[in-house]
């Protein structure tokens, strides 16, 4: 299942600067090249991409201080499995297999 892997790196990707830079440049050349095409429609289109850039850079750091801070956790603590720190790197639903596997009864 590779294209999961690709959609995850897809998804840290469009989390970094660059991303931003890439709408901007394509903005300013919708602006210089077609102008007159540039009306408020397409004006909100870039605005929507921007803000969704933001929120998923937003998203991204809180979720790798989340894995820094628990990865701090894990290793202070010298009962955890070394399988647990390495799980930030499986897919998504490879993730959810293991937690329903490895979850407690109260």
């Amino acid at each position: 299942m590779r294209w999961r892997s690709w959609l995850t790196d897809l998804g840290t990707w469009t989390a970094s600067p660059y991303a931003f830079a890439i709408v901007v440049v394509y903005g300013f050349s919708w602006l210089i090249f077609s102008r007159e095409t540039l009306e408020w429609h397409g004006l909100a289109t870039l605005i929507t991409w921007i803000m969704t850039l933001f929120i998923q850079r937003a998203e991204h750091r809180d979720t790798q201080a989340i894995h820094a801070k628990l990865d701090e956790l894990l290793h202070v603590h010298g009962d955890a499995r070394n399988e647990i720190t390495q799980l930030d790197e499986k897919e998504p639903e490879q993730i959810e297999q293991f937690r329903e596997g490895h979850t407690t009864s109260d």
